[in-house]
């Protein structure tokens, strides 16, 4: 699909040159709104707004545009930073999902008024304002989390995420991380789950018991972990291997890797497998993370330890716990009411996966 059309401009505000201001987000969400209606069958754009992103769907298309934000250690607020982080999600979200991740958009000035063009068709003379990711739109009924809901899952479609994600995992590029990095990388995690989710004004059940029972099985399993690392395990991974980033179209798309910090997507393949176990079984389908595991472990010789498969299901759902609660930590949360309740799931399913229940 080409995504290279004519751009529909957008005037700048009377009186104003381009180069004395950078336009505010709800210019830019109208300028790629109106490519929108130009070279998408004259989509009306749905509006969903992320913690770091604004995604426009058309009829066909979707965009993605990240917002001038600064969430340490990420900082998008100037325009390299965002066409880097552009450049880099093009790039690792090929791997996974070729035909889905179609290019950049550039947003130029050009005679007083901001357009989108295509990257081959961007003018070096002219003033770029942003980057925005250009994607074709999947079919919401045959995500994965979707499919779970409705239990409409096919027999062969795990079959065939089993197959998309070997290949995968079999030819990704070796991550070079050292054993004890590697064990320290986790071990901070749970610490920073747990000065989180001990806030007073969280109030959160089974806290201490959760991160106190994660900390003791890494300590318990560590020496499993490093032969991980030694024996070349680890991997450029996706990085955040969830239900609703899967699409089970033919062959099957994995979408929306992690792209703003390249040393968490340094994974164990299997704990990437173990984090989408975790997710779909909250969605409804405790299965289908052993059967991704039972049948990936065959295809790349590589048969991890239970206990360390419930040490990643248990790290990961106290991650999980913690990315919860810091939608509450915002000025303005949107949907405050979701994010204690799934916390305190999350935390419940620590304790069930390590105790073994």
């Amino acid at each position: 699909m080409e995504i290279l059309a004519t751009p529909t401009p957008l005037p700048s505000a009377a009186g104003e040159r381009p180069a004395d201001r950078q336009p505010d987000i709800e210019t830019k969400l109208r300028c790629l709104e109106s490519f929108l209606a130009a070279n998408d069958a004259g989509a009306h754009a749905q509006r969903i707004e992320t913690h770091m992103s604004w995604v426009l769907v058309g009829n066909t298309q979707v965009l993605k545009l990240k917002k001038p934000v600064v969430y340490p250690p990420v900082d998008y607020s100037s325009l390299g930073a965002r066409e880097c982080n552009a450049r880099r999600e093009l790039r690792l979200n090929r791997r996974l999902a070729p035909d889905v991740y179609l290019g950049l958009l550039a947003l130029q000035w050009h005679g007083g008024r901001l357009s989108a063009v295509g990257e081959a068709f961007v003018q070096p003379g002219r003033q770029t304002a942003d980057w925005a990711v250009v994607m074709r739109r999947l079919p919401q009924e045959r995500m994965l989390d979707e499919l779970i809901r409705r239990r409409e899952l096919r027999p062969g479609d795990i079959d065939a995420l089993s197959a998309t994600l070997a290949a995968f995992y079999r030819g990704a590029v070796r991550a070079a991380v050292d054993e004890g990095e590697y064990v320290a990388r986790l071990r901070h995690d749970i610490a920073l789950s747990a000065r989180m989710l001990e806030r007073a004004a969280f109030a959160l059940p089974h806290v201490p018991e959760a991160c106190q029972a994660t900390d003791e099985a890494l300590t318990q399993y560590e020496g499993l972990l490093r032969a991980r690392v030694a024996d070349g395990r680890l991997v450029e991974g996706h990085g955040d291997l969830r239900a609703e980033h899967v699409c089970l179209v033919e062959p099957p798309a994995v979408f929306d890797a992690l792209e703003f910090d390249a040393r968490l997507g340094e994974v164990d393949p299997f704990d990437e497998l173990c984090f989408l176990g975790l997710e779909c079984d909250v969605v409804g389908d405790a299965s289908i993370g052993p059967r991704l595991c039972t049948r990936i472990a065959t295809v790349l010789g590589d048969a991890p330890a239970p206990a360390l498969l419930r040490l990643y299901t248990a790290k990961n759902a106290l991650m999980r716990a913690r990315l919860s609660v810091a939608h509450l930590m915002g000025p303005d949360p949107r949907r405050p009411e979701k994010w204690l309740p799934q916390a305190s799931g999350y935390l419940k399913r620590v304790l069930m996966v390590l105790s073994g229940s």
